[in-house]
């Protein structure tokens, strides 16, 4: 399985970068899949290549849904972390919906 890890951008030199993960922690990246970015701007990275850009929000869900993987196997209820599908109905996309 792969787990891309969200990391924002601390410095970048062209294809190469700093990137801090969300507890602090920071390594070198490799942007050549993304090309050189500014910044603050958050990716998701896997084995050392950032594969994505990634929005804040979207970063937050990535590492939400990380801390739900950690939280599973203490146990532990992980409703909170996912907030944006509970408490709804499931909704089907719109290409499966059926026409008039």
């Amino acid at each position: 399985m792969c787990i891309g890890i969200p990391m924002q951008v601390t410095a970048c030199d062209d294809l190469a970068a700093t990137a801090a993960r969300r507890d602090g922690t920071t390594e070198a990246v490799d942007l050549s899949l993304i090309g050189p970015q500014p910044v603050g701007t958050w990716m998701l990275v896997h084995l050392g290549a950032a594969r994505s850009v990634l929005s804040a929000e979207d970063a937050d869900r990535v590492a939400d849904a990380l801390l739900a993987i950690e939280a599973v196997q203490r146990g532990e209820d992980i409703d909170h972390l996912f907030a944006d599908l509970t408490d709804r109905e499931p909704e089907l996309p719109p290409h499966l919906r059926t026409k008039p």
